[in-house]
């Protein structure tokens, strides 16, 4: 009985302290992101460099003024977020994608070619980038593993779902 009663003990120390590892792994404490918070980095400055660049693309191929006026709130918006997430990265150990990458780079060069449309499909794919950004942006600020990526998270979160909406204003304007 008293081995019995000695192995449990042994084996509920032994899964409290590989929780305990788990934990102080995910969390790292050595300055440098967690998987999760690198990942978080990569897609926010993805995402701000994509906005950056549809803001040139929409600067050539739209006549609409609304359209216009939205891309360069986006472009300044962005630039600023992507200004104060550099240091952050760069002190936890993160190299920030320097131009749109995946399917960023894909929706840049998809929306470079329309003419017909444009602003439409431009409309359309920001209140779908923005949907997303905003669940990302909750996400991370409640469950990033940094206090820094947590605080840029919430501090970004109101810019974007301010985005939201108004994409999602425009959307309804050129139909």
């Amino acid at each position: 009985m008293a081995q019995v009663l000695g192995r449990s003990i042994f084996a509920a120390l032994a899964l409290i302290l590989s929780f305990g590892a788990y934990a102080a792994d995910k969390k790292s404490n050595d300055g440098k992101a967690s998987k999760s918070d690198a990942s978080f980095m990569m897609d926010a400055a993805n995402d701000s460099l994509a906005e950056i660049e549809l803001g040139k693309v929409v600067q050539q191929k739209s006549q609409n003024a609304d359209v216009k006026a939205f891309s360069q709130r986006l472009v300044d918006d962005h630039t600023k977020a992507n200004q104060e997430l550099a240091p952050i990265a760069t002190k936890m150990g993160v190299s920030l994608p320097k131009a749109p990458t995946g399917s960023h780079a894909k929706l840049v060069k998809e929306l470079s070619k329309k003419d017909k449309r444009f602003d439409h499909e431009y409309a359309e794919a920001m209140v779908e980038d923005h949907e997303k950004a905003v669940k990302l942006f909750e996400k991370t600020s409640k469950k990033g593993d940094s206090d820094e990526v947590r605080q840029f998270a919430a501090k970004t979160l109101p810019t974007l779902q301010e985005h939201l909406k108004m994409a999602q204003d425009l959307k309804k304007k050129v139909k």
